[in-house]
């Protein structure tokens, strides 16, 4: 699908609202994924290539993060919820690879905000299955647009449904084709570039 034929959407992806931020201002195009406990069949699966990100704050880790990001990280209390949720971005999911080696996940560490620690956790965690770097071409909406909170976004799920449409018209993209396509062509060729799209 072209950028310009996406209107309204209500499909999101939840993130950490630190690595929304790094999507936003084109400090990176990398998520590294391997699903939520709650993810359906137990495993990671792409629902939506385009999607409205989602921004959450109740698991974000200082400890996790290279120490630029760590650095502006607001800790919330457990239980903590929000009223209202700012969705003021979207993307659309360009490329989806999975990694089980090590030293390439190592690789990768220049173009994402996260620290060893964080990649070997996630490599040791469920460690039969991928981690899945996701490239995200971001857009910025026009203006952001502040959504209710309901009890059904929450939970550790990647993909959620919104109550409603929000619309995404208008929407510029945060970096130009070139350098986008640039910085995907680096990082696939140190992935070895084994394109994966399970698409649901």
């Amino acid at each position: 699908m072209l950028m310009e034929d996406l209107k309204t959407t209500s499909h999101a992806l939840k993130e950490w609202a630190v690595a929304i931020k790094a999507l936003e201002t084109g400090k990176t195009i990398m998520l590294l994924r391997k699903g939520g406990i709650h993810e359906r069949g137990g495993s990671f699966h792409v629902a939506q290539k385009e999607v409205l990100l989602y921004p959450t704050y109740e698991h974000q880790q200082a400890f996790m993060l290279k120490s630029e990001y760590a650095d502006i990280i607001s800790p919330v209390t457990p239980g903590w919820r929000p009223e209202t949720v700012r969705i003021s971005s979207w993307a659309s999911i360009t490329d989806i690879l999975p990694i089980n080696n090590e030293s390439i996940v190592n690789s990768l560490l220049p173009f994402h905000i996260w620290n060893k620690y964080f990649i070997c956790d996630r490599l040791k965690w469920k460690p039969s299955q991928p981690l899945y770097v996701l490239l995200l071409r971001t857009y910025k909406l026009p203006q952001s647009q502040e959504i209710i909170y309901r009890r059904q976004y929450g939970g550790c799920k990647s993909w959620i449904d919104l109550a409603e449409n929000v619309d995404v018209s208008r929407s510029t993209p945060v970096l130009g084709d070139y350098i986008y396509s640039q910085l995907v062509e680096k990082i696939r060729s140190l992935i070895g570039d084994k394109l994966y799209a399970p698409y649901v």
